[in-house]
């Protein structure tokens, strides 16, 4: 009866085993590494039978002496990371402790096992909750091969047959390797020799039992860089869902407006135009008169310009030649910009079209334009960003007519006058200034 529900015990591993679904295979196949090498140390002890005055333990202590007596090399195939198959040889000496007074005895078990594996952890899903751990359970079929080496059947040999079946946890120890912990049991349904290398009649079909518990490492190979047993696995609705989440992501990122001209930037030709300037459908800034500077803006700039009595209105408010150049060169005239921006919006420009109109006017003087960044971050970060501020505002000016010639960059980068722990002061620190001859 206990023969015919192993076997049921086993067929039933086997079905489950080859069960998967051919789609899960296919979907599968390129995932994980698929071979696994394992190799384990440890101890085993023959259970039953043994003749009368032969034991291996010492019946004294719970679990006997320990003793290194049980040897395994295996590779392991899974078809599905769910399941897999295992071939597996291992090498057992059973013989009596020295601790005990069983008579002396020494049997050698060299046997060679087919098993399915089933990764218990992947399973019952919890991978996200044991991490580097796992577990492995095993089962299939075991031939063996029995060799006293100790009393009058010494040198004779006998070939068995059964099951078995155990369990392996496992902790991943890096990419490609896992320490291992195994429990086996083998239940051989034909068996005549005893542990003890005694002989019974071939009518009486001895049954044997061994237990086996050692540790060991597995290495896993193939293309992926991750243990078979760990690798995160995609489900299939995952494989349908990346390419929508890819084309979602590339339309995010076509519709991007880097120059905020209400344009996206993939149907933008000018992805640089000024904030709030008027621009067309493909996003070029309105310049009918084709003279290089936008329409919205030259406009803006007549409107401030008085071109007699070499004077400026700023609303209310008219200076002199002399009075502009006190301004712009005492710090008075500055372009301040966002944190962490270097673009130029509508209400920066007055500042710019004060110098426009003073250099205008003063057609032999020339002007630095200085580009400044706050303390905050990195400070080659911050010097890169006081340079694009100082060139987008020294491209407004030439576009509006100012020989090139007469514009001198200059980058000051972090402004260390202004105290980086007051915000407002920071403000005040994010800015491009200028200097007149």
């Amino acid at each position: 009866m206990k023969n015919k529900i192993y076997s049921l015990l086993f067929i039933m591993f086997i079905t489950i085993s080859f069960g998967q679904k051919r789609a899960t295979a296919e979907f599968f196949k390129d995932s994980i590494n698929k071979w696994t090498f394992e190799v384990y140390a440890g101890q085993s002890k023959g259970l039953r039978p043994y003749s009368e005055g032969y034991f291996s333990s010492n019946p004294n202590k719970y679990f006997g002496d320990f003793r290194i007596n049980h040897y395994n090399l295996g590779a392991r195939y899974m078809i599905s990371p769910k399941f897999g198959m295992k071939f597996d040889y291992a090498f057992d000496r059973v013989f009596n402790s020295p601790n005990t007074d069983s008579k002396p005895f020494n049997v050698h078990s060299h046997a060679l096992s087919f098993q399915s594996v089933v990764n218990l952890a992947r399973i019952l899903e919890l991978e996200e909750y044991i991490g580097r751990f796992g577990v492995l359970v095993h089962g299939g079929m075991v031939v063996s091969v029995l060799l006293p080496k100790y009393g009058v059947n010494k040198g004779l040999s006998e070939f068995n047959g059964g099951f078995i079946f155990g369990a392996t946890p496992q902790y991943k120890i890096s990419k490609q390797f896992s320490v291992l912990a195994d429990l086996s049991f083998t239940h051989n349904i034909r068996q005549h020799f005893s542990w003890d290398g005694s002989y019974s009649p071939e009518k009486n079909n001895l049954t044997g039992q061994l237990v086996s518990v050692s540790i060991g490492l597995s290495y896993s190979i193939g293309a992926s860089k991750e243990h078979g047993d760990w690798a995160t696995i995609p489900d299939e609705s995952t494989k349908l869902i990346e390419p929508l989440d890819k084309r979602v992501s590339d339309m995010e990122t076509l519709m991007n407006d880097t120059d905020k001209d209400g344009v996206p930037d993939y149907l933008d030709s000018e992805n640089n135009t000024i904030t709030g300037v008027a621009v067309d459908t493909k996003g070029r800034a309105v310049d009918y008169n084709n003279n290089g500077v936008p329409d919205e803006l030259e406009s803006y700039i007549d409107l401030k310009y008085n071109n007699m009595n070499n004077t400026f209105k700023e609303g209310d408010n008219s200076y002199t030649n002399s009075q502009m150049k006190t301004m712009i060169n005492g710090g008075y005239v500055n372009v301040f910009f966002d944190f962490n921006k270097s673009n130029l919006t509508p209400g920066t420009l007055s500042a710019v079209n004060f110098l426009i109109k003073y250099l205008k006017t003063n057609t032999n003087s020339k002007c630095d334009v200085i580009g400044y960044a706050d303390a905050l971050g990195d400070s080659n970060y911050n010097l890169a960003l006081a340079k694009t501020r100082a060139s987008n505002v020294r491209e407004i000016i030439v576009k509006s007519g100012i020989s090139a010639d007469r514009i001198n960059l200059i980058v000051n980068g972090v402004d260390n006058s202004i105290p980086k722990d007051s915000k407002l002061a920071r403000q005040l620190a994010r800015r491009v200034g200028f200097k007149v001859d």
